[in-house]
């Protein structure tokens, strides 16, 4: 129950924790502008470069179930102060980075640090407000977190065109310095006791287990995969521990996760359909910028911009959304989000070099449309038949499952993109004759391949041709994974109604 202070200090305490949750939900879009500009400062390559990226999202995934035995034993203040004070100290540091290995340390940091402001902030205001508030309550909530992917990539790449990449991060100090100050003065100090002891044995190997599957995705493009001792170790660590793990989960008294949840088909079915969802979204949103600004010249601010209607898209969805909960059958709206997603990924699977921004922002609409419709109606359907009890536990799995598609999606879709790109270089370049005068007629200006300088001008544009390749057959694989998840829908119930009429959800982030 909410301390007196707490709701006599609500307003105050509202704006910190909205400020808190902007600059989390900002950090996840606004850098993914910047990448290119990141790549070429710390000399990273297409696919190194995405650890900026997947260091974050692995570590937030992984600290989230600890955040919250972390602050009933420190104090849910306390919690809150060191969350925000490391998200806000790791976010300079990353602006400071000089060099790759540098600026994935810092990122890992601020995950780890991040990861708690989520949870924190919602049941904070779920304690400050009355219940028949708690819609109202969320709603504003919400609103901040959609902010993120709204503003994200427009203020991304307005701060790197006019400033440097480095703003992106330096974004957060004054956002974080007010949102520390109004959590140190009016939130209390008092901490509730938690009766489940931690399981640390539980939490270890499954941190061992994400970080090794995790290095394996990320390096083993670059090492030959199975070919490399590096390589085949990580993946040796990652099947014993995640044997562990799950001998542990089903055989310990208190386990990292209650065994209840692996017997919940819906609950199970969401989960894996959840990771799907967080391939799709995140790694069409680590891809396009590359894509944009890498391959047809998009100046930073303007990738920005046309990826920008996108977060919009889901915007509009939720409103929707919001009203259709409980009137309509929840897996007819997944079922709406996911063909809103299939007509998107079908648009992109046509991209070339040659079109518009039109291409870009109307495929982002859709897109963005479709996955308001995902993300609400999906936790409504996790949690139908799940214990209030067991919720908090829920929330915190559910959400570790979905930032691992995240990190996967990333990791794999882009190393789709380096592996297609070369085979379709090979291939471009191996149908070309320069000997051919139909060939040499077709050829640009300063692409005579007799002299150096005109071979390298070929060889640059086969390159982005054969790259164009490659991100359109990611996005066809996309494609396919959204039709894939269809069938999963019949695995799903309804979810129950309790006596107002009202289908019982939670809203998870």
């Amino acid at each position: 129950m909410a301390a007196t202070q707490d709701t006599a200090n609500r307003w105050p305490i509202t704006i910190s924790i909205m400020l808190a949750t902007v600059m989390n939900s900002l950090d996840t879009t606004i850098a993914n502008v910047a990448l290119p500009h990141i790549q070429g400062s710390v000399s990273a390559s297409s696919d190194q470069i995405t650890w900026v990226l997947t260091s974050y999202i692995v570590s937030a995934a992984i600290m989230t179930p600890l955040s919250g035995w972390l602050a009933d034993r420190i104090g849910r203040k306390n919690m809150f102060l060191i969350s925000i004070g490391g998200f806000t100290v790791a976010s300079m540091l990353c602006g400071i980075a000089t060099s790759l290995p540098e600026i994935v340390i810092f990122r890992l940091l601020q995950g780890v640090a991040g990861a708690a402001l989520i949870p924190l902030s919602q049941a904070v205001l779920l304690d400050i407000y009355p219940k028949e508030q708690h819609g109202q309550a969320m709603a504003m909530w919400g609103a901040g977190a959609l902010l993120g992917p709204i503003l994200g990539p427009a203020l991304g790449g307005y701060l790197t065109d006019n400033f440097s990449w480095r703003w992106c991060f330096y974004i957060n100090l004054p956002v974080g310095i007010l949102a520390f100050l109004g959590v140190w003065f009016f939130i209390s100090g008092e901490r509730t006791a938690r009766a489940k002891p931690f399981d640390f044995l539980g939490f270890g190997m499954l941190t061992v287990f994400v970080a090794s599957m995790q290095l394996l995705l990320d390096r083993g493009p670059t090492q030959d995969w199975f070919q490399s001792p590096e390589i085949t170790t990580y993946a040796v660590l990652g099947a014993i521990s995640a044997w562990v793990f799950l001998s542990h989960t089903f055989t310990a008294a208190n386990p990292f996760f209650d065994r209840r949840f692996a017997r919940d088909r819906n609950f199970v079915t969401a989960s894996a359909f959840g990771f799907f969802v967080g391939v799709l979204l995140f790694a069409t949103m680590a891809l396009l910028p590359t894509m944009l600004q890498g391959l047809m010249g998009y100046p930073v601010l303007t990738s920005g911009l046309v990826t920008m209607p996108r977060g919009l898209g889901t915007w509009v969805a939720m409103i929707f959304v919001g009203r259709l909960i409980g009137k309509v059958d929840t897996r007819l709206l997944l079922l709406f989000g996911l063909s809103m997603n299939a007509v998107a990924l079908y648009q992109m699977t046509h991209f070339d070099l040659a079109m518009s921004e039109r291409s870009v922002v109307i495929s982002g609409i859709i897109q963005g449309f479709g996955l308001g419709f995902l993300f609400v109606p999906l936790s409504t359907l996790a949690f139908a038949s799940i214990p209030p009890v067991l919720r908090p536990e829920g929330s915190s799995l559910y959400t570790l499952v979905r930032n691992l598609g995240s990190s996967v999606g990333i990791s794999v879709m882009q190393a789709q993109v380096v592996s297609q790109g070369a085979a379709a270089h090979a291939a471009l370049a191996g149908n070309l004759d320069p000997s051919n005068p139909v060939v040499r007629a077709g050829l640009a200006p300063g692409m005579n391949p007799a002299t150096t300088a005109g071979a390298m001008a070929l060889n640059n544009e086969i390159t982005r041709q054969g790259s164009m390749v490659a991100y359109v057959g990611v996005f066809q694989i996309m494609f396919y994974i959204t039709l894939a998840c269809i069938p999963m829908l019949l695995l799903m119930r309804p979810p129950r109604r309790e006596a107002g009429g009202e289908p019982l959800h939670v809203t998870v982030e």
